[in-house]
């Protein structure tokens, strides 16, 4: 059935363009995200020179070396080294999966803050990070600790994230008279090396009090604006080997304008995995990795192995798994702690002929997590040579379901998402039976009928508003009234397929009722009764059911449970719209005996109805059927018959009919097999012929089968009557 959430962002569309929206409340249409603007901040403090004690072999050539050449030492990245590389994949990611409108602001930290590059979309790409990086080199660990501090570069990213983007001071412009729709949101990743928990609760201080403040300079100022929302993540690096100095801490609101949270992490690999899970917290993606890709190995051209390969994308490629449930989910196959989640996907033979068009829903740009590998080089390009690959779910049983595709366009990869179920151009699925239905009784011409009566018109920003409310909300609230139950399909309502529902269905909707509207529904209701009453046949689907369906009074008991489901939807509307369901219940309540007596009759009709298996009745069974038919018959007659005595010994009245007993009807214990339809009839009559007069007194006090005459003689006249009437003395 239609839900009101069904209907409602058509309708909310076509509000939208037909009515004004005065005095709205602009919280509620506020734009960008805290996702539009990131403020990146690395300390580049002399701790931050500090080793990783990572090691990296960098003599891989061991077989071929020759004797006597000295094996070259691994060597350690350092702090500073390891938090550049990971938060420049952050940035590559982010720019590979959004090369627009998702900018990043580079600061770095040390005795005083140096920014990298600015809101402009010009200097969002890693080659600028990359060069200007350079520029400021490696920490000095000379210098002097005390004058040197991460808090230079967070208060810069405040005062960073109150300035205006192209893209804000564009939409602001546009929409001048309501510039506050223009929220100013933004998050802090500071990349550092933290003392102790207190020193982060510092840092989190500082950040807040600055927030304040620039909110205040923002508020008289054209070219800044207050800041609404500010995350703060703060990624504390700490070598390997050694104990971790500030806990983890989940997000955590410090103000209504700043949250925090806090991850403590060790350098190296650790680092780079907990990066790409934020970025993929931080920008709603996920991840797919591609299993069996054929490849030829470099040292034996005649021979292939399968690689995998890990792809980033935005998280709706995955929509259809998630609706469907048809997930395939496996965890991190990297040597970290392996919190990462990805969906598997296998290759399929690539298609050579990149013209060939196919049905996709959606497509989005992929970034590969290790783009420096081996496999992923070679995937990359042999996508951007024009080739397409198919991509199909893993299933241990059954046909392959191929539900993506891997193509390039303009340079750009591209993972396509294929519909893998029932095309929206086809002909409708089936409601009741699934996917690969057909159905062709929906109901059509109600739905027609329930469009015009909630057609829109366009109003007049003057036009008067009864109640206080405005049109577009007036008619969103009728609308919720009508589709609070909707049935979408013939087969699946009984009420709206009856003329005799008509009234109340149309009424019951009403924001309110008046009593001329109140006795129609009622009126309605009784009418239900006596078709009950005289046994009339509704119109019952028995699609989905064998035989003839639901008996007649199944039938009736469907039809008053819907409309009772209706009208209970609309009973708190009013004091009227209860009346109605009242009077729907107190005709749905029946006496017990009359539902005694039906359920006697429904039992009696299952067992006339029951045939053997050559589909005939045997006699037997037909015998006992009538027996039972008449016994029936006779217990109704004894009930309309029977009278109240005053008390257990009062005697019965003389026009009381004797009451017949169970044995008169029933065969004797003794006798075997059935009774005979004969011996039954005579019964029948013997019965009905003794009450319908009073029995004579004289055959009671028979002697031998014989009644005496003239009982109370002797007592009178003191004689002895004999037999021949002679009197003796």
């Amino acid at each position: 059935m239609f839900r009101p959430c069904t209907l409602m962002p058509l309708f909310l569309l076509l509000c939208t363009l037909v009515y004004p929206t005065p005095n709205r409340d602009p919280s509620t249409m506020k734009m960008f995200s805290v996702a539009h603007k990131t403020a990146f901040v690395v300390d580049h403090c002399p701790y931050m020179a500090e080793s990783s004690r990572q090691q990296v072999e960098c003599d891989v050539l061991t077989k071929s070396r020759a004797q006597g050449v000295i094996p070259l030492a691994p060597v350690s990245k350092s702090l500073w080294t390891c938090a550049v590389e990971c938060s420049m994949e952050y940035c590559r990611i982010l720019y590979d999966v959004y090369p627009l409108n998702k900018l990043i602001n580079y600061i770095v930290s040390d005795s005083e803050f140096h920014i990298l590059n600015t809101w402009r979309q010009e200097d969002q790409s890693t080659h600028e990070l990359m060069s200007a990086l350079a520029a400021v080199g490696p920490p000095n660990p000379r210098e002097d600790p005390e004058c040197c501090s991460v808090l230079h570069g967070l208060v810069a990213a405040v005062e960073s994230l109150c300035k205006l983007t192209e893209l804000q001071h564009e939409q602001r412009t546009v929409l001048m008279d309501t510039a506050e729709r223009v929220a100013n949101r933004g998050r802090i990743i500071c990349l550092t090396n933290a003392k102790s928990d207190t020193h982060v609760r510092m840092l989190e201080d500082c950040i807040q009090e600055t927030l304040m403040d620039q909110n205040k300079l923002a508020a008289g100022s054209d070219r800044l604006m207050a800041i609404q929302q500010c995350e703060l993540v703060l990624v504390h690096i700490f070598p390997m080997g050694e104990d971790a100095l500030v806990s983890d801490r989940p997000k955590k609101e410090i103000s209504p304008l700043l949250t925090s949270e806090v991850h403590s992490v060790r350098a190296g690999r650790h680092l780079a995995t907990k990066l790409n899970i934020l970025v993929q917290q931080h920008f709603d993606l996920a991840s797919t990795t591609i299993t069996n890709i054929p490849m030829k190995e470099e040292q034996h051209a005649n021979t292939s192995a399968n690689y995998d390969v890990e792809l980033l994308h935005h998280r709706d490629a995955h929509l259809e798994f998630f609706k469907s449930g048809d997930l395939h989910m496996a965890g991190s196959t990297s040597r970290d702690s392996g919190l990462k989640e990805t969906v598997t996907l296998k290759w399929c033979t690539p298609r050579t002929n990149s013209v060939e068009l196919h049905y996709c829903t959606g497509a989005y740009r992929i970034s590969p997590t290790d783009v420096n590998s081996r496999p992923s080089s070679c995937l990359t390009n042999f996508l951007l040579n024009g080739r397409s690959v198919l991509l199909e779910q893993p299933r241990k049983s059954g046909s392959k379901v191929i539900s993506h595709m891997l193509s390039s366009h303009g340079g750009e990869i591209f993972l396509h998402v294929l519909n893998s179920t029932r095309s929206t151009l086809e002909d409708p699925p089936s409601i009741s039976e699934g996917c690969g239905g057909r159905v062709t009784d929906y109901r059509i011409t109600d739905f027609g009928e329930f469009m015009r009566e909630n057609r829109l018109t366009p109003v007049a920003e003057t036009a008067p508003n009864p109640g206080g409310r405005f049109p577009a909300d007036r008619a969103k609230a009728q609308l919720e009234r009508y589709t609070r139950y909707w049935p979408m399909i013939i087969s699946q309502t009984t009420i709206f397929n009856m003329q005799a529902v008509v009234p109340l269905a149309n009424l019951i909707v009403k924001e309110a009722l008046s009593e001329e509207d109140v006795l129609t529904c009622q009126k309605t209701v009784y009418n239900l009764v006596d078709m009950e009453r005289k046994n009339d046949p509704l119109p019952i689907s028995t699609v989905g059911s064998r035989g003839k369906g639901p008996k007649r009074d199944e039938q009736y008991r469907i039809m008053w449970n819907e409309l009772e489901t209706l009208v209970k939807t609309h009973a708190a509307g009013s004091e009227r719209h209860q009346r109605v369901l009242d009077c729907i219940v107190a005709c749905r309540s029946k006496p017990p005996e009359e539902e005694e007596r039906k359920k006697r009759g429904r039992k009696r009709e299952d067992r006339e109805e029951r045939p053997d298996k050559n589909g005939t009745k045997e006699p037997e069974d037909r015998a006992w059927q009538d027996s039972e038919r008449l016994k029936g018959a006779l217990e109704k007659e004894e009930q309309e018959s029977e009278v109240i005595k005053d008390s257990p010994d009062s005697p019965e009245p003389l026009n009381k009919k004797p009451r017949l007993a169970i044995e008169e009807v029933q065969p004797s214990e003794k006798a075997k097999g059935p009774v005979s339809l004969l011996a039954l009839w005579t019964n029948r009559i013997t019965v009905a012929n003794s009450r319908k007069h009073q029995e004579f007194a004289g055959r009671t006090s028979s002697v031998n089968n014989k009644a005496e005459l003239y009982q109370h003689l002797k007592d009178d006249n003191g004689m002895d009557v004999h037999e021949n009437g002679k009197a003796s003395r």
